[in-house]
């Protein structure tokens, strides 16, 4: 049995703060292909619309090129986006300009954090040639509701003596109109992402996600009611859906979705999307074993997330799926509900968890080593 050569499949979610996607997936391979150099393993990572979205689809789609576009984080300094074009279809990720992972610790206030970086890709996209903008929502460090976008796009929130108001979410409780008409020459909108909150109340983007980014409880109050007046200005865009607030994903990204939503978007599941452009499936089909994993793995997981997405797949073909994870805090019961076959964290295998965030690839490529002569067997 040792000399059955395995088919192999590597789809990796990326390890929050630690390392990418395409990085995961390589180290996993390297160390397993050490071990078992004669089997054949296919890389596939992935995203669900967060952060490495934009890294994921350049190295999945054959025919895409890269552009390099100078803009601003979350707080105007300068950083740099990339939008990925195929063909005349543009994929960008919010979290590369608008992400918590840019703001230092004593920095994250949503209150004062603006998306008006994502507008300025959006811009270059357009300018480029694309006629359909698909925007990875997700891992954002904003709660502006999309208003920094819509001023980059030529739309600034307007006070009610008809002044630009400043960035962030506080602002917008001042919010009574826009300043002028969004500029992206009719290019279609879709919003990828698994979030499906609203924009407002107990479910919405400030209640649930704020205090991720920050946000003391006193302003999650101020942000859902700056988000409550902002919603009542985006719902007089002509292309805005009724009952706009309420539609599931208008929370995601910090309200981004709303904007999205707002200018005539739609919004579509960002693992699903990835699955597709990946072949992910078409590739389930032709493997004895599937190896995924994210920075941890915890109930949250268990909802639709990357590693849920793959689980669930390899489970209705038959495919055994192994979980690699920074850390794992779902149950094995649990686990197996999505179809996990065996867990694996690095925590446990360093013994501390300062050594599994230190050094991810490292054990990685440990894992890989040990795990490969486990499943030949």
């Amino acid at each position: 049995m040792h000399n059955v050569r395995m088919r192999v499949l590597v789809c990796p979610d990326k390890f929050a703060g630690t390392i990418t996607a395409v990085d995961a997936a390589e180290a996993f391979s390297a160390g397993w292909l050490a071990a078992r150099p004669g089997d054949d393993l296919v890389l596939r990572p992935l995203s669900d619309g967060g952060p490495g979205f934009a890294d994921v689809l350049a190295a999945a789609l054959p025919h895409a090129r890269v552009l390099t576009v100078p803009a601003t984080g979350p707080l105007g300094r300068p950083a740099e986006g990339h939008v990925v074009l195929d063909g005349t279809t543009a994929y960008i990720e919010s979290a590369e300009v608008c992400g918590l992972h840019l703001l230092a610790d004593a920095e994250r206030d949503p209150k004062h954090t603006t998306t008006f970086g994502l507008g300025t890709l959006l811009l270059a996209a357009v300018e480029a040639g694309a006629t359909t903008l698909v925007v990875g929502l997700g891992g954002s460090g904003t709660n502006d509701g999309g208003a920094g976008l819509l001023a980059a796009l030529g739309a600034a929130p307007l006070s009610p003596s008809g002044y630009a108001l400043p960035y962030g979410g506080a602002a917008l409780t001042e919010c009574a109109s826009l300043g002028g008409t969004p500029r992206l020459r009719d290019a279609r909108i879709v919003a990828a992402t698994d979030v499906d909150s609203p924009l407002l109340g107990l479910h919405g983007a400030s209640a649930v996600y704020g205090p991720q980014k920050g946000a003391t409880r006193e302003d999650v109050f101020l942000l859902d009611a700056a988000m409550t007046r902002w919603a009542g200005v985006l719902q007089a865009l002509p292309t805005a859906p009724a009952g706009l607030a309420d539609q599931p994903g208008a929370g995601a990204a910090g309200g981004l979705g709303a904007a999205l939503l707002a200018l005539g978007g739609r919004v579509t599941s960002g693992i699903g999307l990835v699955r597709e452009l990946t072949r992910l499936d078409a590739e389930l089909e032709e493997v004895s074993l599937v190896v995924t994993g994210e920075g941890a793995f915890d109930e949250q997981s268990l909802r639709g997330k990357v590693v849920a997405g793959v689980a669930n797949a390899a489970r209705d073909l038959g495919v055994p799926c192994v979980v690699v994870a920074g850390r794992v805090d779902a149950g094995r019961r649990e686990a197996a509900s999505i179809g996990v076959t065996e867990t694996h964290s690095l925590v446990q295998h360093f013994g501390s968890a300062a050594e599994a965030l230190a050094r991810p690839a490292d054990g990685l490529r440990e894992l890989g080593g040990r795990l490969a002569p486990q499943w030949s067997r």
